[in-house]
């Protein structure tokens, strides 16, 4: 067959969407700082930086009045939020030292790993990779952190924000002074309708973007400033159920081989959650080669396997979701995460170590890092991009109610300080592994081997990559029988699991085809039939392909035409990486996880 190739079909990022050049309104809520996404990476910075104020209101310092708001766009704090997860405790250890870890919200040390190679009827156990031991870590819900960290938060006085999206970054002469929100209440047309409230706007001194993977501010914002990276950043897309089940296995288990073939990058894991609970997933890269890629269904053939039938017989599906999740690491971070007003921080940044597994970390990690550089920025010891002091009687304007963002200079010290903390951490020493498996499965996992006993010297330099919506996808999987066993789910059932509400007539945020055509709602065409001009239509491979990639049904090919069920999102942002375009919609849309 044809190759297709997903970036001819793909409309541009709207940039003039996501950046204003406007002052925000002057019925604005007025904040110092701003942090969008209440995420880990989010509530990590809010919280540090209501510390540092809550330090300088006992000893009288200039960040004793700063005013921290956290915006976020699901109806409740971790119902975006998902993960596997193993966490790393060592943020928590750097915001809550005096807390002992029973009031941690973690569910209790890793028991053991188990890596396994999987056939499609068997089972090898591998020893595990020095990077997938989880000795001292804890298994988690990300949603119970999430809505733990947002407690702490406003226990310190940050104003947590939910229900509101970020639409777009308001700039003045370059600096960013805030955010618009999307407004809610809009029929089909977009036009106002019964609930009708209309964008509000926050100014800020400094705007943390912590939007998570796939952020629409950062995505514009890095582009409007020409900012790139050694390499672009590749992503995979996950697929993870909650089931509750008699006997919960008694190690943390990660697979890799069926049911992915040797030219798809991925596998699962299996973690023991307590409360006769376990979390099951299949991770899978974006840049495999197939017309047909589909995670959820080769997850529901996960699940036929011997090994993993027998650990959900009996059970039932408590909870079901997906996102994405970035790959690139260590050279697909971007060159600078800093700017005028404006800072980056999680997943939005590419902080995801895929060799050991591992991203809230440091997602946490960047948020605290984020917290630091601003508050030296806003006190007497801000410093410039040099590290040399940038005056004191500057730093302490800012709070005397002095306009305009706080300048790049001052907030440069976040880029050092993120990249001396990683320069000796896991995931600069993985900087190649996950690229090494751009070689296939068997050269991919010997070369990994090599990087790990040298410490990530080997092979020296850098691997290059591509982005994915560039690579040819020339192959079938044919994963017509994924749902015959007996715990398959249908994508449809999946997503009424995710706690997905979102109204039937809520205006499509979704754009389709080369020219940015705008997805309908539910049951309308989106492009024109086949043979079409390009740029007005996808063809219908390409909707084919876009059916497969979603996890939550929102794309269904009907004769020539592509289908777009813009309800049915569930915001995992996997055709934002190779198709269609995610834009943010009305607050409390999407998914509402409650025990992921």
């Amino acid at each position: 067959m044809r190759p297709l190739i997903p970036a001819s079909a793909q409309p541009p990022l709207p940039g003039g969407r996501f950046i204003i050049e406007e002052d925000p309104d002057p019925e604005a809520v007025p904040l110092d700082v701003l942090f969008v996404g209440g995420g880990p990476a989010g509530l990590a910075g809010a919280i540090r930086l209501a510390q540092l104020a809550a330090r300088d209101r006992a000893e009288g310092g200039p960040l004793a009045d700063l005013e921290i708001g956290v915006l976020e766009k699901s109806g409740e704090l971790g119902e975006h939020c998902l993960s596997g997860a193993v966490v790393n405790p060592e943020a928590f250890r750097t915001l809550f030292p005096d807390l002992d870890e029973a009031e941690l919200p973690l569910r209790g040390r890793v028991a053991g790993d188990r890596v396994l190679l999987l056939t499609e009827r068997g089972r090898i156990r591998l020893p595990t990779p020095p990077s997938m031991r989880n000795h001292g870590h804890h298994v988690a819900s990300i949603c119970k952190i999430v809505r733990w960290l947002g407690a702490r938060a406003e226990e310190l006085g940050v104003n947590v924000f939910t229900g509101f999206p970020a639409d777009a970054l308001l700039m003045r002469g370059g600096q960013v002074v805030g955010v618009r929100t999307t407004p809610a209440g809009l029929d089909r047309e977009g036009n106002p309708a019964g609930g009708y409230m209309p964008a509000t706007d926050l100014s800020a001194r400094v705007t943390v973007l912590a939007e998570g993977t796939r952020g629409p501010l950062s995505q514009a914002w890095l582009e409007r400033e020409g900012i790139g990276s050694a390499n672009p950043q590749i992503f995979a897309l996950g697929v993870k159920e909650l089931w509750e089940v008699a006997h919960p296995p008694d190690a943390v288990t990660h697979t890799m081989g069926w049911p992915l073939p040797r030219d798809a990058f991925g596998g699962s894991f299996i973690y023991p959650m307590g409360e006769n609970l376990v979390s099951l997933g299949l991770v899978v890269g974006l840049d495999a080669p197939y017309v047909d890629l589909d995670v959820h269904a080769l997850l529901q053939r996960f699940k036929q396997h011997p090994f993993v039938r027998g650990i959900l017989d009996g059970g039932e599906l408590v909870e079901w979701g997906a996102k994405t999740i970035p790959e690139g690491g260590y050279h697909a971070i971007p060159d600078r995460l800093s700017g005028d007003g404006l800072l980056i921080a999680g997943d939005a940044a590419g902080l995801v170590d895929v060799a050991s597994l591992k991203g809230i970390h440091y997602a946490m990690r960047s948020g605290v890092l984020a917290a630091d550089a601003i508050g030296r920025a806003l006190s007497d010891g801000g410093t410039g991009a040099d590290g040399s002091v940038d005056g004191g009687a500057q730093g302490r304007e800012g709070l005397d109610g002095a306009e305009g963002a706080v300048p790049a200079a001052r907030l440069a010290s976040y880029d050092a300080a993120l990249r001396e903390s990683l320069i000796q951490d896991p995931l600069y020493r993985n900087r190649n592994q996950r690229l090494a498996f751009k070689s296939g499965f068997f050269a991919g996992g010997v070369k990994a081997g090599l990087m790990q006993a040298t410490g990530g010297t080997f092979p020296g330099g850098r691997i290059p990559s591509k982005p994915d919506a560039a690579g040819p996808r020339r192959k079938r999987l044919g994963l017509e029988s994924a749902y015959d066993g007996e715990h398959a789910v249908a994508k449809v059932d999946a997503v009424f699991r995710s706690g997905n509400a979102t109204r039937d007539d809520i205006p499509s945020h979704l754009l389709v085809g080369a020219a940015g055509t705008e997805g309908a709602g539910p049951g309308a065409t989106a492009t024109a039939p086949a043979g079409t001009e390009a740029g007005t239509a996808v063809s219908p491979e390409m909707a084919d392909l876009y059916a497969s990639l979603c996890p939550a049904g929102v794309y269904e090919r009907d004769g020539d035409r592509l289908v777009v069920n813009a309800p049915n999102c569930i915001d995992c942002k996997a055709t934002d990486i190779l198709g269609p375009r995610w834009t943010p919609r009305e607050g409390g849309s999407g998914p509402a996880y409650k025990r992921m």
